[in-house]
C-alpha cells in the first residue's frame, strides 16, 4: 500500500502528536476529520465529491511535543555522539 491510501495515516500522528483535532481535507484523496488521539472520527471515501460533517471540540494548553519539540532527541542524539568520540579516543 503506498500513496494516498496512506496519507490520511500520516497524518494521525501529527494529530496524537498535537494533542489536538486535526481536519484533513484533500480534493482527490481522503478527506478526514482525526480526533485529538489520533483515531478517525469521521471520512470520505476517495473520489468522492460530498460533504463531511462531523464535530471537532476546542482544545487548549500545550503537549509535551510543542513544549519540546525535537529537543530531547536531538540531545539524546549529541549526547551518544560525543560519547562514542570520547570511547574511540580511549582506544
Amino acid at each position: 500500500m503506498g500513496g494516498r491510501a496512506t496519507r490520511p495515516n500520516g497524518a494521525r500522528p501529527r494529530a496524537l502528536e498535537n494533542g489536538r483535532y486535526l481536519i484533513r481535507a484533500t480534493n482527490t484523496g481522503k478527506t478526514a476529520i482525526i480526533d485529538a488521539k489520533g483515531q478517525i472520527v469521521s471520512s470520505l471515501p476517495e473520489q468522492t465529491q460530498a460533504v463531511l460533517e462531523g464535530e471537532v471540540r476546542h482544545m487548549q494548553g500545550h503537549t509535551p511535543y510543542q513544549w519540546a519539540g525535537d529537543k530531547p532527541v536531538i540531545g539524546f542524539l549529541l549526547a551518544l555522539l560525543v560519547l562514542a568520540f570520547f570511547r574511540s579516543r580511549q582506544n
